[in-house]
């Protein structure tokens, strides 16, 4: 037994994530991570909380989902935020949901004096369209933002006829869009586009594909909704190459009525600043804009109904109106005859 050896192995080492160096941590895992996942592993321990706000980690996380706010406009913009990038990227990552309505907009200061677009078109993940728009308040025109200039077009990549029964869901399930508004008065951001399209149809006039994304906002009323509307306008050419033509942006209210800029941009502020925001799972966006649909449908209806209540009561009321006339004439005559008669 004197010849028999133990090796014992000294397992008090720590195996947890704190032995692992930081720049190891911040170079070769943290920089792997997406946005939820890094601000999840941020709850995880006073380090990595450390660690996992660092500016440069958010902002390469939101220059590859958003690669518009790598302009340089957008970065100043977003170097004012309570915590840079990691703030605006917790405004913008999540949509806003119109059931948790914010709190009335009394009190909220005047509307912002400008409003900042950053926008980004992909087609099968390839990123086609990044742009900036900085526009300023027009307070009595009605809300609209065009991106692409009047002889300004986009490639789509790949080769797809527009009059091609393919075409149409090709580009329902590969173009998608980002569109994000900031105001830079109130260091606050919202992305109010759907990722997919909600709607697609054809130019009766021009043949052109049109593409609708759609976010539904609560408007400045109790039982009032409101949609931002982005539509992407795709057209043909020689040799089965298509193009985006047209990127344009308008709110419209549930009478279908285009919103002003001072309204439009109330109702943006009210959801930048109140709004619940959450995930969206597959196929929501559709349910939500199908929803407002019937709510518009239902509105049109009782105004129909209204109106036709207003038109018989109108009409009820000229039928009383002459038969009394008559009654009256007939009345008249009667007792004139019976005058003349008694003569």
């Amino acid at each position: 037994m004197g010849g028999d050896s133990m090796t014992t192995v000294d397992q008090g080492g720590d195996n947890t994530i704190s032995a692992v160096h930081q720049d190891i941590l911040r170079t070769h895992i943290l920089t792997r991570l997406d946005g939820p996942t890094l601000a999840s592993a941020g709850c995880a321990s006073t380090q990595l909380h450390a660690l996992s706000t660092e500016e440069n980690l958010w902002r390469e996380i939101c220059n590859a989902t958003w690669p518009s706010t790598a302009d340089p406009l957008v970065r100043h913009f977003i170097s004012a935020f309570p915590a840079g990038h990691r703030s605006f990227y917790s405004d913008s990552f999540l949509a806003v949901d119109h059931r948790h309505r914010p709190p009335p907009n009394r009190g909220l200061p005047p509307p912002p004096s400008k409003l900042i677009s950053a926008v980004d078109v992909h087609y099968q993940k390839i990123l086609i369209l990044s742009k900036v728009h900085e526009a300023g308040s027009k307070p009595e025109s009605p809300f609209r933002v065009d991106l692409l200039g009047p002889k300004e077009t986009v490639r789509i990549p790949g080769y797809l006829d527009i009059r091609d029964d393919l075409c149409w869901p090709a580009l329902e399930e590969n173009l998608t869009i980002s569109w994000i508004v900031i105001d830079p008065d109130r260091t606050r951001s919202l992305n109010v586009s759907s990722l997919r399209p909600v709607w697609v149809d054809r130019n009766w006039l021009t043949g052109d594909i049109e593409l609708f994304y759609s976010t539904v906002l609560a408007g400045d009323k109790r039982s009032e909704l409101v949609q931002f509307v982005a539509v992407v306008t795709c057209v043909g050419s020689e040799g089965g190459v298509l193009h985006v033509r047209e990127v344009h942006c308008h709110m419209e209210d549930m009478d279908g009525k285009s919103l002003c800029w001072e309204d439009s941009l109330l109702i943006l502020q009210a959801s930048m600043d109140g709004g619940k925001r959450r995930k969206w799972k597959i196929g929501e966006e559709r349910e939500r804009y199908d929803e407002f649909r019937g709510l518009k449908r239902e509105r049109r209806e009782r105004a129909f109904r209204r109106e036709r209540r207003v038109e018989l009561g109108c009409i009820a009321s000229s039928v009383a109106i002459f038969l009394c006339f008559w009654m009256i004439v007939v009345a008249k005559f009667f007792t004139l005859l019976s005058k003349f008669l008694s003569f």
